[in-house]
């Protein structure tokens, strides 16, 4: 801008219609305008660029009390009058950048460079010149708060970060970073990051800055151990990117921490606990096979001696004791029974899974109950299609399809025909089953938390034992499927049963 400034010098000297058009054509190819304060005529003079950047019309003729006008009320407008004054009665020059509001009342920032004109030790002039520079000052104060908003991230990031050199020094950081190793700001800026790693760990680093610097990759990532100031250590997981310069040349790399320690010593619990479950849940299993094995010789046992006194020793079953006696044994021998079932439900495992058709199997399982259908009258309803199979141990998709067809025919309404529909459909994950009656249904109310217990019975039957739901729970349990329940007193009861197909 100082050639202008000489310009206008030489403009002043000369007023020649050669130098004005000059001045205009180099004003607009350059964007900036020039004006002037004759303060022997109290006239003021703009160029045609400093008019369109005022946005006024090219005949307009403005004064001094005007042009300050348009400076923004209050610091700018303040700011402009001391300077002009001091131009005027001190004969300063200055060099400042306002915020004016334009005639169509846009704000724009501009610079201003004035020079007082000097004849016989007084001012005779102010002349300058005026450049728009809103672009300017929007793209740097966009800037300034895209730094500010990287900065304020950088420094309050949960987790912590650290610019490092190429060479491995630590430039600045977080306090994050501070306070997970325990350290101050100063004593970490500067320090070698790897000087802070593990033993066992600082080998990880090396080869993967390599193929950082080298273009090979961006960033990488990695599980690391760092070592604290009071000498214990923390499990992070370590995130390195490397920033380059508008010449794609490596500057500095960006280091991200986060402390996985609270999780790996949880992890290591949690696996500590299932270890320990694991062998425990064994010791069970086999703690029931022996006892359930040990308890069947005995009842065994028990009622090979009574056949023996009914076949040998008739007149000693002829009493009121022996009917109670042969009872008692015979249902130890179903309870022993019945445990041993249970107790053999979760020793299966996934890899026994099969696909069967479910179609077929349900009807399987219904030619079971051909007697109890045709007695009572039972409408069976199946909606199930042809090709859907199920992944299940098949003796437990009997069990279960089995239990919930008796149950179903044994908890009938006496005043009404039993019906019980049966219907599947394939979802995403899973295979629904639903069985449902109109039966006597259950108060869930009272027995919601008890429907699945073991020896929980609902209903006032001969038959009843408590078991059947038990078992079915835990077999469709131990094919990794879900049983829910949904039942009204006297209006039925439904079953849905969420089993994998083949996909899964």
């Amino acid at each position: 801008m100082k050639e202008l400034y000489n310009q206008l010098f030489q403009k002043h000297k000369t007023e020649d219609n050669t130098s004005l058009t000059y001045m205009d054509s180099l004003q607009r190819d350059i964007a900036i305008g020039s004006w002037e304060v004759n303060l022997q005529t109290d006239t003021v003079i703009w160029s045609a660029m400093t008019k369109t950047i005022h946005e006024v019309e090219q005949d307009y003729q403005p004064n001094v009390k005007e042009g300050v006008n348009f400076f923004l009320e209050g610091y700018n407008r303040d700011l402009i009058s001391l300077l002009f004054a001091r131009a005027v009665n001190d004969q300063q020059s200055y060099d400042r950048e306002f915020q004016l509001k334009t005639a169509k009342n846009n704000i724009k920032w501009v610079r201003i460079v004035a020079y007082p004109v000097i004849e016989d030790n007084k001012t005779k002039k102010v002349i300058g010149v005026l450049q728009d520079i809103t672009e300017k000052n929007n793209t740097l104060n966009e800037l300034k708060l895209k730094e500010e908003l990287i900065r304020t991230t950088f420094e309050h990031a949960p987790n912590g970060m650290a610019l490092v050199s190429l060479s491995g020094e630590i430039i600045t950081l977080n306090k994050t970073f501070c306070d997970y190793l325990g350290y101050t700001t100063e004593e970490l800026i500067g320090c070698k990051i790897n000087k802070l790693s593990h033993p066992g760990d600082i080998d990880i680093i090396p080869a993967n800055i390599k193929n950082l610097i080298d273009g090979v990759s961006d960033k990488f990532e990695c599980e690391k151990r760092y070592i604290k100031k009071d000498g214990s250590y923390i499990n992070c997981i370590l995130s390195i990117s490397i920033l380059r310069n508008e010449n794609n040349q490596p500057i500095h790399f960006i280091s991200h921490l986060i402390d996985i320690t609270e999780r790996k010593v949880a992890h290591k619990e949690v696996e500590t606990l299932l270890t320990t479950t694991k062998s425990q849940n064994e010791k069970l299993l086999n703690f029931a096979h022996i006892v359930s094995h040990n308890l069947r010789s005995h009842s065994g046992n028990l009622e090979m001696l009574l056949d023996i006194m009914k076949t040998d020793l008739p007149e000693c079953t002829e009493n009121e004791f022996f009917p109670l006696i042969e009872e008692a044994v015979n249902n130890l021998s179903e309870t022993i029974s019945n445990l041993n079932e249970v107790s053999i439900i979760n020793s299966k495992e996934s890899k026994d899974l099969k696909a069967v058709n479910l179609l077929k199997t349900t009807h399987t399982a219904l030619a079971n109950f051909k007697a109890s259908i045709i007695a009572t009258d039972a409408k069976i309803n199946i909606s199930i299609d042809s090709n859907i199979y199920v992944l299940v141990i098949p003796a437990y998709l009997d069990s279960i399809l089995f239990n919930l067809i008796s149950n179903s025919i044994k908890y009938k309404r006496p005043d009404a025909t039993p019906v019980i529909n049966i219907s599947a459909q394939q979802t995403t994950d899973f295979i629904k089953i639903t069985v449902s009656d109109n039966g006597l249904g259950i108060d869930l109310d009272l027995h919601k938390n008890k429907i699945f217990g073991l020896y929980k019975t609902f209903h006032k039957h001969q038959e009843a034992r408590g078991l059947g739901l038990y078992i079915t729970k835990n077999q469709v349990e131990a094919m990794n499927g879900k049983i829910n329940v949904s039942s009204k007193p006297n209006e039925g009861t439904t079953f849905t049963i969420h089993l994998k197909h083949e996909a899964h």
